[in-house]
This record gives C-alpha cells, structure tokens and sequence, in this order.
C-alpha cells in the first residue's frame, strides 16, 4: 500500500495529469470535457485511466449526475504535498538568503579592492 504523499506525487508525475487538473481549476467539467483536448492523441479509455489516478490519489471527486460524470478538484487532496513542500520551500528560502549576504560582502569585498587598486596607480 502507498502512503498518500506518494499517490499524490505519483498522479501529479504525469502531464495529461497535470494538465486535467488545470481545466478543473477552472471549475467543475464532465468527463467528456475533460477528453476533449486529448481525444486526438488518446483514447476515451486513456483519458478514464488519468481520472481514476487522480481520484485514488484525492486530488479529484467523480460525481454521478444521470448519464454526466462530473469531476471537481478536491482542494484538501492537495494539503499534505502543500505541507511537505513548504518545508523544504523556507530551507530553500533561508539558503538563499545566506546567499544573497554572502554575495554582498563579496561584492562589497571586491569593489573595495578595485578602488584601492586604482588608487595605487
């Protein structure tokens, strides 16, 4: 069995994947809308395949509505990769920020010598 973390990422590993999610953060679309976009490139049955990753995944609900299957983003599917993220996201942030000091006394560092230097002249 997966942990969830991994389903998620797993789902959002693939661009068809990713890119159904951007019609549904547009709102809420049918499965036949969804294919649309796809249908020249893959099947109906391909694109059924992407929906149920996402929804194992809870990144999606697939509702029933008489013959329409509408989908929707389910926002709290997103929440634990969101927070894992965010983790490593102020890391990265802090390392930056070290960075950017660094590089500041370096350049500082540099144009001090570049003055003395020309002073010496």
């Amino acid at each position: 069995m997966q942990d969830t973390l991994s389903l998620t990422f797993s789902a959002l590993a693939d661009p068809t994947r990713r890119a159904i999610l951007q019609q549904l953060s547009k709102g809420d679309a049918t499965v036949s809308n969804l294919a649309e976009p796809f249908l020249a490139d893959m099947s109906l049955p391909a694109i059924t395949k992407h929906l149920k990753v996402l929804e194992k995944a809870g990144l999606i609900t697939k509702g029933r509505d008489a013959q329409w299957r509408p989908c929707k983003l389910k926002a709290d599917g997103f929440k634990e990769a969101t927070d894992w993220m965010k983790e490593y996201r102020m890391y990265w942030e802090e390392s930056f920020d070290r960075l950017d000091e660094y590089l500041k006394t370096v350049t500082t560092t540099e144009k001090q010598k570049g003055k003395k230097n020309a002073r010496n002249k």
